[in-house]
């Protein structure tokens, strides 16, 4: 990479950041404070000890549900994608549940269950489940039949199978998962969160909306959106360069 293109991402950050100040120039009201006001918020926020908090929670919510939804979701895609008849079987459930809205889902484990911790990480584990599902399953189904074949000519073992031939083929669809997982995921947190927790960033956002406190929300937002960012920068992209080793 260039050295022109490195700075291309600093550049572009440099104009949002200018845009957002002339339209809160522009505005010259409380609906778009300016990035200093919400700088201002978000330090005073991380001094109280308010945002790492709340931050915390909902980053531990977080994996807890992530990581459930993907070692199910893997495995049954895997099991679906290989087996014509369980998939048929199965294959209406996974377009109603993927079809049910997300708030649905909340409220009633919320019914069910209570507003308890463990209704909450059910809520967030069942409205990703069926997305991980279809992803790995499309991915097994696309596993090359003359590489499989081969590796049983070879006598490998299901280990091995799974390590040498089967990873690297579903790994970009485990990886196209596993991001629009995160994506998807801290959003439904929220919502969970909004309804029937009393911390988190769900919880807060809440707060500031009833005191129409429009630079808490960016703030929060800001903080949470650079966290993903941070996932995304030092683990999922150093995996997948790790994973993809063998194209070379």
């Amino acid at each position: 990479m260039s050295s022109r293109q490195k700075l291309l991402p600093a550049l572009s950050l440099l104009a949002f950041l200018a845009l957002w100040q002339g339209l809160a120039f522009y505005l010259s009201s409380g609906v778009l404070p300016t990035p200093e006001a919400v700088a201002h918020v978000f330090w005073r926020e991380t001094l109280s000890g308010q945002l790492p908090y709340h931050l915390g929670v909902t980053l531990l919510r977080l994996v807890v549900s992530f990581s459930v939804a993907m070692l199910l979701g893997c495995a049954i895609g895997i099991v679906l994608g290989r087996h014509k008849k369980l998939d048929a079987f199965f294959d209406n459930w996974l377009v109603i549940f993927l079809n049910i809205p997300a708030l649905v889902t909340i409220i009633l484990c919320y019914v069910w269950f209570g507003l308890i911790e463990s209704a909450a990480i059910l809520a967030v584990v069942i409205n990703k489940l069926p997305n991980v599902v279809v992803t790995i399953r499309e991915g097994t189904r696309a596993l090359d039949q003359d590489l499989l074949e081969m590796a049983r000519c070879y006598h490998f073992g299901r280990r091995k199978m799974l390590a040498h031939v089967i990873w690297p083929q579903l790994h970009p669809f485990v990886m196209s998962a596993t991001r629009s997982g995160l994506a998807l995921i801290w959003k439904i947190i929220l919502v969970v969160e909004l309804l029937g927790r009393n911390n988190g960033m769900g919880y807060q956002l809440h707060l500031f909306f009833q005191l129409f406190d429009v630079a808490g929300i960016l703030a929060y937002t800001i903080a949470f959106v650079a966290v993903i960012q941070l996932i995304e920068l030092m683990i999922l992209k150093p995996l997948d360069r790790k994973s993809q080793r063998w194209r070379r």
